[in-house]
């Protein structure tokens, strides 16, 4: 687990897991504080008791490039239906849109197939039948869980809030790159070999 500095590519916190859990990210986060730092912000990728957790002290960001793969999970990269494609196109521009933009697309998406995404089956073993796209409905539902928090880069400008946590994601997939270079080593050697890049890299 990483945190990062968003403003340098500098690694400010990291602690080896066998699970991510919000505890983790809770003593990292604390660490920080106890340590002097001034935090202005947390962009994280979506673990929703910790965006609720940090947001009582702190501006929080969903990575719009997370929820966009969240969206992309349920409706497919190639969907079928008219309105997952339209969905679909909306979230996949989100980073080039602007706050205004995205919830005006949203709410019109909404007003133009709510009926499609209502709809229930008419299977009669069901006192209450199911949706008849539950997927779409999954997609739908996550955009308007994080809605809160999708724009808090846009609503605070006097402060270097990122959209995205790619990052983060770039300092991943260096490490990964090397470590898989060392396949062989034992896990504590490679550990040893990540901290000394990190020190010296990040």
């Amino acid at each position: 687990m990483v945190i990062k500095d968003a403003m340098r590519p500098k690694i400010l916190w990291r602690k080896y897991v066998t699970h991510e859990t919000i505890v983790d990210y809770l003593e990292g986060v604390q660490w920080l504080r106890d340590n002097g730092f001034k935090i202005y912000g947390v962009v994280c990728d979506g673990i929703m008791g910790l965006i609720k957790s940090l947001s009582i002290r702190y501006p929080v960001q969903m990575c719009q490039f997370h929820l966009a793969m969240i969206v992309r999970r349920y409706l497919t990269q190639d969907p079928d239906l008219d309105a997952a494609k339209d969905l679909l196109r909306i979230v996949n521009n989100i980073v080039q849109m602007d706050k205004e933009s995205f919830i005006g697309a949203f709410n019109d998406w909404y007003a133009q197939y709510k009926d499609v995404l209502n709809e229930r089956t008419t299977d009669r073993r069901y006192k209450t039948p199911p949706y008849m796209r539950p997927r779409l409905r999954s997609a739908y539902l996550s955009i308007k869980r994080y809605m809160p928090w999708l724009w808090t880069w846009y609503n605070y400008t006097d402060r270097y809030i990122p959209n995205t946590n790619n990052g983060v994601e770039g300092v991943f997939s260096d490490l990964k790159s090397k470590a898989r270079v060392h396949s062989g080593m034992r896990k504590e050697q490679r550990k040893k070999l990540l901290d000394e890049y990190m020190s010296r890299h990040y």
